[in-house]
């Protein structure tokens, strides 16, 4: 995979961008939620008011309220900072979740358009109390497949993604080895730095 393709395609995977193929698809809560954030999306890409360029930027940031409505930003950054998480002070924390996000955002929302007529089959759910997975497979236009899972956390009935997975590449834990590396070399501050300048390499690509 090159690095244009799976940086749209995890882009895709984080505004949930038109991932429902037509058909009977698998039953379950969290499922039928991310379903619900898929017509949300379409609805946004189909209103003619917010076609063209000149609307792009209303646009996704209409998609984007979608998005954080549906993910758990707070928590995937928890998880993607690891035990140093529970060493940062309540200041620190607020800023490290502001800067995840906004790296996320420009790792991936920026590829929205990448969007080419792909096609998203929905396999399986497997639910343990609060936690659930979805999987599911996805088709480009060539035919070619790979796997695109989504790891939810029920929040009072509400679940929220906290992990998308792209060919068992786990976003959270390719970030929480970016973040090791780096703060096992230099200071929380120069991280958030680090953040700040988005010097990050994009999880899962390849050259």
């Amino acid at each position: 995979m090159n690095v244009k393709w799976i940086c749209g395609w995890l882009s895709l995977a984080l505004v949930i961008l038109v991932l429902l193929s037509a058909g009977p698809g698998v039953a379950g809560e969290a499922n039928d939620q991310l379903k619900q954030s898929v017509d949300k999306v379409l609805a946004i890409l189909n209103d003619p008011t917010l076609k063209g360029t000149g609307n792009s930027q209303e646009r996704r940031q209409k998609i984007k309220e979608v998005v954080y409505s549906r993910f758990d930003f707070n928590e995937m950054a928890r998880r993607s900072l690891g035990p140093q998480w529970q060493k940062r002070s309540p200041e620190e924390q607020k800023e490290f979740v502001q800067l995840f996000t906004s790296l996320l955002e420009h790792a991936y929302l920026e590829n929205i358009e990448s969007y080419n007529g792909e096609k998203v089959r929905f396999l399986n759910e497997r639910q343990d109390k609060d936690f659930a997975e979805v999987n599911t497979k996805v088709i480009n236009n060539k035919g070619q497949e790979f796997s695109l899972d989504y790891r939810l956390q029920n929040a009072n009935g509400d679940w929220k993604v906290i992990d998308v997975v792209i060919e068992n590449i786990s976003l959270v834990n390719n970030y929480r080895a970016q973040f090791n590396r780096l703060l096992a070399k230099s200071s929380f501050a120069e991280l958030l730095e680090t953040m700040k300048q988005k010097k990050l390499s994009v999880p899962g690509a390849k050259s």
